[in-house]
């Protein structure tokens, strides 16, 4: 740590007074430097005790620090015990100097205490308490920033690298830079005063009154480390009657304190101590890093980019080490700091790219270093148990983000996720459900999991629930089934006691459910309700859980859908009217998975007489005829026919619109639809060619947004037929062999056969297996010639040669406006 010039040596960093007086050990909290300084500083001072910038709940908890199992980052955790989401931290990492003082001093056998405000205080001070009634206009000042202003620099990150992270060993006098250190904090606080923390004030007495106490059992042999802000205030003569004046009437509650893991992700955030750093990566390494520290960043950088096979040799680490040092030498600095190697690493390693480089950024300049604290830590049973269980699973956290592949038929993968759900429950966001990359059956489940160290506080939370996961789970489940006051809300429920298996929960939620049901009479509750009756169906299939209580309210709720559903899609407008048709579709589903008791048949009826009611909204009976001719229940004539009454001259064009929309809409293959049955594209294209240009302009925005959501190749294809245009769409039906315009009249089987020898190569079958029908290995007719150009996939069709893209048509308000 380099001192700023003076004309005169700096005093030893201790309080003024006849004797030498106690150690003052100013730091940056989370300093790499400030920590060898702290440790250089110990080793010549020798005190007989360590006072140190934290909360005195904690000294029972110090001893923990040299235990093996403890591996920084961690916190102390403070929580108020009824309301356990009341909570502090005070992290710690290797290269934070209050650990490094902690550590030494266990090392040596000397007396380690905490002597800022205790918690009790801090977490039953409100934000007005906290802040003082003149915070709107006191300005927060950054001593950092103040004094790399001072020095001519615009980054204080910048001249505190410079000042005390490059500063060489070899100092003769290790008590010199704390001297310098405070001096200038002095100024600083002379001219700012609490510089706009008025909180400081109290928890600068609270330490003196400490500091008194220490220096009556072991007179000035006695270093305090705390933040450099509060030298001046500690050094400060004030009288014992003032300072316990500050600590009067504080508000007090009983708290609990633990240690708990911290990550270096969150040491960049402001919480604690107050001191977030942007690279806990980087300045871990400065700490750990005894000599050559440019050159070993530069090996870590490599190996990185390696193992996600980038090709980066020795001669780059070579290359990026002497840019780096070029760089500092040009900009006038002492050594390469975290901006020279991070322009070097992007100009020799990433070649000028910032993707590869984010990578560095993420996993060595941050770095998702995960802490352990020992199991002898104090902690709520809840947190023991879900230890426990963790590692009777081998399902550890971890800080960095992971997805996790969930086979339900093997017996550990389906304890993982009754755990998983269990905490989710409990408002623990371990996992989130992701979309697996694989199979889409029950039995597989995909999480996307990530340890955060609030999580611990969410634990503490839930400890109110019960000593277990499981109970605590099963107890908040059947609260919240007794506390429900909406249907949905049971439903959902259900379904995670399933996922959850919380048998004993279960049979409560039913019966909250069942009253539920029975005493909601809104159609759009019962709709919204049947999904998640029919999903949890299905997860206890998979889970070999007794479902027919469950399976009964659904089957009586679907009934009472498929009475009241009619009446409630009559006089909606738009926007109920896609609202309803979300809830037709999850119903549609829905009824799919329940047991087949004429309850299937009972709702293609109900589908039938939406689609034939003028009432209903036209977005609700395009999208039941749609329902209808998806599950074979419709014939293609038929629906043919309902279309041409839809959007028949006499039909309102925004009605005809959204008829489209119900029918085609959406992304559910309607554009394929169209594409395979040129009819239904005839009448569309037929029907929007008609409209009045007065009513034009009106109807286009809902066009656009039913044929925006196809696929490129699918708005490309439904262009080129409209072009060549359909005779459909002029109102003639096509025989069999009377072809479209453009196409040929019948299959080409000449080109046909020319692929055959392609296809039976790529599916591994013989020279010639084709049997005497015609039909390819894969049970498949032969395919006709070509397919459209564009990518359409029209099977059996060629399309003519010389065809333009689309949208290039005759049409001026016709569907080629529309689709291309």
């Amino acid at each position: 740590m380099t001192a700023p010039p003076a004309t005169a040596p700096p005093a030893p960093a201790r309080a003024p007074g006849p004797a030498a007086g106690p150690l003052l050990l100013g730091v940056r909290h989370h300093g790499p430097g400030s920590a060898r300084a702290v440790r250089a500083a110990l080793d010549a001072a020798a005190p007989q005790a360590v006072l140190i910038e934290g909360p005195p709940e904690g000294d029972a908890l110090l001893p923990l620090a040299a235990d093996p199992g403890m591996k920084p980052p961690v916190a102390l955790l403070a929580h108020v015990v009824d309301d356990p989401g009341r909570a502090a931290f005070w992290p710690l990492a290797e290269f934070s100097p209050e650990w490094v003082a902690i550590r030494w001093a266990l090392r040596r056998g000397v007396p380690v205490r905490f002597i800022d405000l205790p918690a009790a205080h801090s977490l039953a001070m409100t934000e007005e308490e906290c802040e003082g009634p003149d915070d709107a206009a006191a300005v927060r000042v950054d001593p950092i920033g103040v004094l790399a202003s001072t020095a001519g620099y615009e980054d204080a990150e910048r001249w505190w690298e410079d000042v005390v992270e490059h500063r060489g060993p070899g100092t003769a006098d290790a008590l010199a830079p704390f001297a310098a250190l405070g001096e200038a904090m002095g100024a600083l606080r002379d001219t700012y005063g609490d510089g706009g923390f008025p909180r400081d004030l109290i928890r600068e007495a609270h330490m003196r009154i400490q500091l008194r106490a220490a220096r009556r059992e072991f007179a000035d042999s006695v270093a305090v480390v705390c933040g450099a802000w509060h030298v001046p205030a500690l050094a400060a003569r004030t009288t014992v009657t003032a300072d316990r004046a500050l600590l009067k009437g504080l508000p007090k509650v009983k708290t609990e304190m633990t240690w708990v893991p911290w990550t270096h992700r969150r040491l960049a955030r402001r919480s604690g101590y107050g001191a977030g750093i942007e690279s806990p990566g980087w300045y871990a390494h400065l700490f750990g890093a005894d000599d050559r520290p440019v050159e070993r960043w530069m090996t870590k950088a490599a190996r990185l980019l390696r193992d996600e096979d980038r090709m980066v040799s020795s001669a780059h680490v070579i290359e990026a080490v002497r840019l780096a040092g070029t760089l500092a030498t040009l900009r006038g600095r002492p050594l390469p700091g975290l901006a020279e190697t991070t322009d070097a690493v992007r100009a020799v390693m990433c070649e000028g790219s910032d993707v590869p480089l984010a990578l560095v950024q993420d996993r060595l300049v941050v770095g998702e270093v995960l802490g352990e604290v020992p199991d002898t830590a104090p902690a709520v049973p809840l947190q023991r148990d879900l230890t426990r269980t963790q590692r009777a699973l081998r399902f550890q956290p971890e800080a960095t983000e992971r997805e996790a592949d969930l086979d339900l038929r093997k017996q550990t993968d389906a304890a993982r996720s009754r755990l998983l759900h269990r905490l989710r429950l409990l408002g623990v966001g371990w996992g989130e459900p992701a979309d697996g990359r694989g199979s889409t059956g029950t039995f597989r489940e995909s999480w996307r999991l990530r340890w955060e160290p609030e999580l611990s506080v969410r634990v503490a939370e839930a400890g109110m629930w019960g000593t277990t996961v499981l109970s605590a789970a099963t107890a908040k489940a059947a609260a919240q089934a007794v506390s429900a006051t909406v249907l949905g809300e049971v439903t959902a429920l259900a379904e995670q006691c399933l996922l959850a298996e919380l048998p004993d929960a279960l049979p409560v939620v039913m019966r909250a459910l069942a009253d539920r049901a029975a005493l909601d009479t809104d159609v759009g509750h019962l709709a919204q309700a049947l999904p998640a009756l029919a999903r949890s169906l299905r997860y206890g299939d998979v889970r070999s859980t007794d479902t027919t209580a469950l399976g009964e309210v659904a089957s009586g709720i679907a009934e009472r859908i498929c009475v009241g559903l009619p009446p409630a899609c009559t006089g909606l407008d738009a926007d109920g009217a896609g609202e309803r048709r979300g809830q037709l579709d999850g119903v549609h589903t829905a009824i799919g998975l329940l047991p087949d008791t004429g309850l299937r048949d009972r709702w293609a009826g109900v589908l039938r007489g939406l689609a034939g009611r003028d009432p209903v909204a036209g977005l609700i009976r395009g999208r039941a005829v749609r329902l209808l001719l998806d599950d074979g229940r419709l014939a293609e004539d038929e629906a043919a026919l309902l279309m041409g009454l839809a959007l028949s001259p006499g039909a309102l064009p925004a009605d005809a619109a959204a008829w489209i929309e119900g029918f085609v809409g959406g992304v559910s293959g309607g554009g394929m639809l169209l594409v395979h049955d040129e009819r239904l594209l005839g009448l569309v294209d037929a029907w929007l060619a008609g409209v009045p240009p007065d009513a034009f302009t009106g109807v286009l925005p809902l066009l656009r947004r039913t044929f925006s959501a196809y696929e490129p190749g699918v708005r490309r294809t439904l262009g080129e037929l409209v072009r060549r245009g359909t005779g459909a769409g002029r109102g003639t039906a096509r025989t069999p062999e009377a072809a479209a315009p453009g196409f040929g009249t019948g299959l080409d089987t000449e080109r046909a056969d020319a692929v055959l020898p392609v296809l039976r190569l790529l599916l591994g079958h013989g020279p010639d297996r084709r049997d005497p029908g015609g039909r390819t290995p894969g049970g498949g007719r032969t395919p006709g010639g070509g397919g459209t150009a564009g990518g359409g996939g029209i099977p059996g069709r060629r399309g003519p040669e010389g065809t333009g893209p689309a949208g290039t048509g005759p049409y001026d308000n016709g569907l080629m406006g529309v689709a291309g």
